[in-house]
């Protein structure tokens, strides 16, 4: 396949899925989804369960700053991993606050860390994939995006209308995006990260899965769906520093690259 075709294609399924996505209705928050499974508090923090299982994201993104920041590698992948384990970091905390008090206004600084991740990811993978200068030049205007369409949700919400088809085309476009990457640029290397890839995602839909089920598991368990969540949804971003370390640190990969 030309490379003409390959960017078509690309291009074309970003523009189909943004065009599905908007001819839905606006879609609101529901208040519901402030309410969950577990509420208890203990030493004196406030649904402790669910504040304190962010910690993971925190331990992980810093862990893998620092792994970027000793790397031996070139300064246009330096910044895009950075900012993809910053935003891993920040999710932690974002998380935390929100759970620490459950409302639109906590919610707003849960969301946005989630898409610098998001958004990242897709940058790094254009990046390892396609181009690197194209990777770092689409970095910004993507999480530009993400942050933005949080942004974008709230506002609208504040006016009584509020509008989250944007916030979910951010969530659940680079699972498609990065699929369709890998095909149409494949490589050798990509068979030697391409298990990896494939946990990250399934740890995603295994988060999602939990997420779903906060209620039932909490009565059957004692331990909420959404405290599982966060950290189904951690060791998806646990094999970013794995992903990271075979490309970059493993020194038979690194001469196949």
């Amino acid at each position: 396949m030309k490379i003409s075709q390959k960017y078509g294609l690309l291009l074309g399924g970003t523009f189909v899925t943004l065009a599905a996505i908007f001819l839905v209705p606006p879609i609101p928050q529901i208040l519901s989804f402030h309410h969950f499974a577990d509420d208890r508090s203990l030493w004196g923090i406030p649904n402790f369960g669910n504040v304190m299982s962010n910690v993971p994201f925190v331990v992980i993104g810093c862990y893998g700053m620092g792994l970027v920041m000793s790397a031996p590698i070139s300064w246009t992948i330096r910044l895009i991993y950075l900012l993809l384990f910053i935003g891993v970091a920040l999710t932690g905390l974002g998380s935390a606050h929100y759970h620490w008090h459950p409302d639109n206004d906590t919610l707003v600084w849960d969301r946005i860390p989630m898409t610098i991740v998001f958004m990242s990811f897709l940058a790094a993978t254009l990046a390892e994939l396609v181009s690197r200068p194209l990777g770092l030049r689409l970095l910004v205007p993507l999480v530009a995006v993400g942050v933005g369409s949080v942004l974008w949700w709230h506002y609208t919400e504040t006016l009584g209308r509020g509008d989250l088809r944007l916030y979910f085309w951010v969530q659940f476009y680079p699972m498609l995006a990065v699929p369709l990457l890998l095909w149409l640029f494949y490589t050798p290397t990509v068979k030697v990260i391409l298990p990896i890839l494939i946990w990250i995602v399934v740890w995603y839909v295994i988060a999602k899965v939990f997420e779903q089920l906060d209620y039932p598991i909490f009565r059957a368990l004692g331990v909420s769906g959404h405290s599982l969540k966060h950290l189904a949804a951690a060791v998806s971003t646990w094999y970013f520093v794995v992903l990271f370390r075979m490309k970059y640190l493993t020194s038979a990969v690194v001469a196949a690259v």
